[in-house]
């Protein structure tokens, strides 16, 4: 198999890169800048004549590169979440590469109220609060509209991904709480879904097992990766801290406090801009407050998703790696 993995060089991808390895296949990484131990194309997403010559003779490309956070330039989010997309799109049909599994995210329906078993009929909202929700979503869009198209399509949208390799989320969650600036957004009772990187990978080499055509069951569809085994977000936090000998989260602040706080930040990052991402927004808030957690069985029957790495054994993984991180 010819695989080419954009992002490549990423927590997602490279892990995914690994399991293609691992089982033989011909790996292509496309990334902005070489940092795997295989063949690197060194491009951005939006530069069409790259992308062609590294989707040549492909048989699958996975779309994992993309722009992430809470916050930043819509118009930087939308070129490389939109237009990037729509670029790898147009070189992926342009040099007859069959297949194409697209990383998206549950950001894509929002998080309006609380979501329990989620399935694939939760409609996209009118409105996104923030430029990576609303240009993932258009993106998704995309790539499932192509199925049939000259290529085959398939969207997973792994959640809340952990374990060996991260190096920006729960690492900044962690340091947070080590200072003391972490509270417990609403009652602490909301439940989330939780996804290993290694389950979420092994689901991209699923999808892409099978999409044979663009009549497979699967194809032009989304499905939500996960665990399968959601947790209460703050007592599940809490558990890692303690295992890290760090204190616990005790502090709460109300979900309508948080919101106005949110926005009141987003003012002042907009008005006297800083560096990095604002502490607290809006759809943050949201997120750290709301249950969210979805149903797999469609990737179960459809992909032949199943979980490798069970919750206890992903989040040993994540403590003992963020143990490594604070020792740095």
């Amino acid at each position: 198999m010819r695989a080419v993995v954009t992002g490549g060089a990423g927590f997602l991808g490279s892990h995914i890169v690994a399991l293609l390895r691992a089982r033989g296949d011909d790996v292509r990484v496309v990334a902005r800048q070489n940092g795997t131990a295989c063949h690197t194309i060194t491009a951005d997403v939006r530069d069409a004549a790259a992308l062609e010559r590294a989707f040549q003779h492909a048989d699958v490309v996975y779309h994992v590169a993309g722009k992430v956070g809470f916050w930043g330039p819509w118009e930087e989010f939308w070129s490389i979440n939109v237009e990037g997309t729509r670029t790898v799109l147009a070189a992926a049909r342009h040099c007859g590469v069959p297949r194409l599994v697209y990383t998206s995210t549950p950001s894509v329906v929002g998080y309006a109220g609380d979501i329990e078993n989620g399935g694939q009929d939760l409609p996209y909202p009118s409105h996104h609060e923030n430029a990576y929700a609303a240009s993932k979503c258009a993106g998704e869009r995309l790539v499932l509209e192509a199925n049939g198209r000259g290529i085959a399509t398939v969207a997973l949208r792994p959640h809340v991904i952990i374990g060996p390799g991260d190096r920006r989320m729960l690492p900044a969650v962690v340091r947070r709480a080590a200072r003391g600036q972490l509270r417990i957004i609403g009652d602490g009772s909301n439940k989330i879904d939780i996804t290993d990187v290694d389950n979420a990978a092994w689901a991209h080499l699923d999808a892409a097992d099978a999409l044979t055509d663009d009549r497979a069951p699967c194809a032009g569809k989304a499905y939500f990766i996960t665990n399968g085994q959601p947790v209460v977000l703050w007592d599940w936090l809490n558990e890692l801290l303690a295992a890290l000998d760090l204190p616990a989260v005790t502090r709460s602040l109300p979900f309508p406090a948080a919101r106005l706080a949110g926005l009141l930040i987003e003012a002042a990052w907009t008005v006297f801009p800083a560096r990095g991402e604002p502490p607290l927004t809006r759809a943050l808030a949201t997120v750290l407050a709301r249950s969210h957690w979805y149903d797999i069985a469609p990737a179960r029957r459809d992909l032949g998703y199943r979980v490798r790495v069970s919750m206890e054994e992903a989040t040993q993984r994540t403590i003992r790696w963020l143990a490594e991180q604070l020792a740095v």
